[in-house]
Protein backbone atom coordinates (compact mmCIF):
# COMPACT_ATOMS: atom_id res chain seq x y z
CA UNK A 1 0.00 0.00 0.00
CA UNK A 2 3.01 2.55 1.31
CA UNK A 3 4.51 1.99 -2.41
CA UNK A 4 0.88 1.97 -4.52
CA UNK A 5 1.02 5.60 -2.68
CA UNK A 6 4.43 6.63 -3.50
CA UNK A 7 3.41 6.12 -7.18
CA UNK A 8 0.50 7.82 -7.13
CA UNK A 9 1.89 10.54 -6.06
CA UNK A 10 5.01 10.54 -8.40
CA UNK A 11 3.20 9.89 -11.17
CA UNK A 12 1.61 13.71 -12.06
CA UNK A 13 5.13 14.60 -11.38
CA UNK A 14 6.79 11.93 -13.93
CA UNK A 15 4.05 13.41 -16.30
CA UNK A 16 4.73 16.49 -16.08
CA UNK A 17 8.62 16.05 -16.70
CA UNK A 18 7.44 14.36 -19.88
CA UNK A 19 5.17 16.79 -21.20
CA UNK A 20 7.91 19.61 -20.71
CA UNK A 21 10.84 17.45 -22.57
CA UNK A 22 8.12 17.13 -25.29
CA UNK A 23 7.65 20.62 -24.99
CA UNK A 24 11.27 21.27 -25.48
CA UNK A 25 11.63 18.67 -28.02
CA UNK A 26 8.74 20.77 -30.50
CA UNK A 27 10.65 23.90 -29.54
CA UNK A 28 13.90 22.40 -30.82
CA UNK A 29 12.33 21.34 -34.05
CA UNK A 30 10.24 24.13 -34.91
CA UNK A 31 13.76 26.08 -34.35
CA UNK A 32 15.67 23.92 -36.54
CA UNK A 33 13.01 24.01 -39.55
CA UNK A 34 12.91 27.54 -39.36
CA UNK A 35 16.29 27.79 -39.52
CA UNK A 36 16.51 25.15 -42.79
CA UNK A 37 13.97 26.99 -44.53
CA UNK A 38 15.47 30.40 -43.92
CA UNK A 39 19.19 29.24 -45.52
CA UNK A 40 17.04 27.55 -48.24
CA UNK A 41 17.17 28.95 -51.82
CA UNK A 42 14.44 29.89 -54.32
CA UNK A 43 13.18 26.16 -56.20
CA UNK A 44 15.37 24.88 -58.65
CA UNK A 45 14.88 21.90 -61.42
CA UNK A 46 17.14 19.21 -60.51
CA UNK A 47 20.19 18.90 -58.84
CA UNK A 48 23.23 16.06 -59.92
CA UNK A 49 23.39 12.66 -58.20
CA UNK A 50 24.74 9.63 -58.15
CA UNK A 51 23.75 6.86 -56.46
CA UNK A 52 27.02 7.00 -54.20
CA UNK A 53 26.69 11.01 -53.81
CA UNK A 54 23.79 10.45 -50.97
CA UNK A 55 26.11 11.72 -47.66
CA UNK A 56 23.56 11.76 -44.95
CA UNK A 57 19.43 12.90 -45.26
CA UNK A 58 17.12 14.37 -42.14
CA UNK A 59 13.41 13.98 -42.49
CA UNK A 60 12.18 17.12 -41.46
CA UNK A 61 8.16 16.80 -41.49
CA UNK A 62 6.09 14.32 -43.34
CA UNK A 63 6.81 16.39 -46.52
CA UNK A 64 10.03 17.53 -46.11
CA UNK A 65 13.61 15.98 -46.41
CA UNK A 66 17.08 18.04 -45.94
CA UNK A 67 19.71 15.86 -48.51
CA UNK A 68 23.07 16.34 -47.95
CA UNK A 69 25.15 15.24 -51.38
CA UNK A 70 28.27 16.43 -49.65
CA UNK A 71 29.44 17.74 -46.06
CA UNK A 72 28.83 21.13 -48.09
CA UNK A 73 25.77 20.10 -50.27
CA UNK A 74 22.19 19.96 -49.11
CA UNK A 75 19.01 20.35 -50.67
CA UNK A 76 15.24 20.62 -49.31
CA UNK A 77 13.14 18.08 -51.10
CA UNK A 78 9.10 18.83 -50.78
CA UNK A 79 7.51 15.59 -51.35
CA UNK A 80 3.90 16.29 -50.78
CA UNK A 81 2.44 13.98 -48.45
CA UNK A 82 4.86 11.36 -47.28
CA UNK A 83 3.18 9.63 -43.89
CA UNK A 84 6.42 6.89 -43.43
CA UNK A 85 9.04 9.43 -43.82
CA UNK A 86 9.28 10.67 -40.72
CA UNK A 87 9.69 7.09 -39.21
CA UNK A 88 11.67 5.50 -41.60
CA UNK A 89 15.46 3.98 -41.21
CA UNK A 90 16.68 4.38 -44.71
CA UNK A 91 15.90 5.72 -48.32
CA UNK A 92 16.57 6.21 -51.81
CA UNK A 93 16.36 8.67 -54.57
CA UNK A 94 15.24 7.92 -58.26
CA UNK A 95 17.31 9.79 -60.38
CA UNK A 96 17.68 9.79 -64.66
CA UNK A 97 20.64 10.62 -66.18
CA UNK A 98 22.17 11.75 -63.00
CA UNK A 99 19.85 14.14 -62.27
CA UNK A 100 17.48 14.29 -59.54
CA UNK A 101 14.15 16.38 -60.48
CA UNK A 102 11.44 17.59 -59.06
CA UNK A 103 7.88 16.43 -60.95
CA UNK A 104 10.29 13.95 -62.56
CA UNK A 105 11.15 11.73 -59.51
CA UNK A 106 10.85 10.67 -56.33
CA UNK A 107 12.02 9.47 -52.90
CA UNK A 108 11.47 5.87 -52.60
CA UNK A 109 10.96 5.37 -48.42
CA UNK A 110 12.12 2.03 -47.08
CA UNK A 111 9.10 -0.15 -45.92
CA UNK A 112 6.53 2.45 -48.02
CA UNK A 113 3.98 1.65 -50.13
CA UNK A 114 4.36 4.21 -52.34
CA UNK A 115 7.11 6.72 -53.80
CA UNK A 116 7.33 10.15 -52.39
CA UNK A 117 7.18 12.52 -55.69
CA UNK A 118 9.69 15.14 -55.26
CA UNK A 119 7.27 18.69 -56.10
CA UNK A 120 10.11 20.71 -55.18
CA UNK A 121 14.04 21.33 -54.78
CA UNK A 122 15.62 24.16 -53.09
CA UNK A 123 19.12 24.59 -52.15
CA UNK A 124 19.99 25.02 -48.91
CA UNK A 125 23.26 27.23 -47.87
CA UNK A 126 25.03 24.72 -45.43
CA UNK A 127 27.04 27.43 -44.13
CA UNK A 128 24.17 29.81 -43.37
CA UNK A 129 22.42 26.74 -42.02
CA UNK A 130 25.51 26.04 -39.33
CA UNK A 131 25.26 29.72 -38.44
CA UNK A 132 22.02 30.12 -37.56
CA UNK A 133 21.79 26.68 -35.97
CA UNK A 134 24.73 27.83 -33.82
CA UNK A 135 22.70 30.95 -33.15
CA UNK A 136 19.81 28.97 -31.72
CA UNK A 137 21.66 26.62 -30.16
CA UNK A 138 24.81 27.63 -29.35
CA UNK A 139 26.02 24.25 -30.64
CA UNK A 140 28.27 23.01 -33.35
CA UNK A 141 25.69 21.27 -36.21
CA UNK A 142 27.52 18.71 -38.69
CA UNK A 143 25.81 16.21 -41.05
CA UNK A 144 26.45 12.75 -39.95
CA UNK A 145 27.34 10.12 -42.46
CA UNK A 146 25.86 6.81 -42.13
CA UNK A 147 21.75 6.63 -42.24
CA UNK A 148 21.51 3.45 -44.45
CA UNK A 149 19.86 4.41 -48.06
CA UNK A 150 18.91 2.45 -51.20
CA UNK A 151 19.73 3.46 -54.27
CA UNK A 152 17.35 4.10 -57.32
Amino acid sequence: MKHLRMLLLLAPVMLLGACAANHARAQRDQAHLAAVHAAAGKPVGSFNYMMSTLYSWEPLSENELLIYTRPDKAWLLNVGLCQELPYTTAIGLTSHVGQVSSGLDSVIVHGGNFPCHIQEIRPVDVKLLKQKMEQRSGGKVVPEPGKQTEGQ
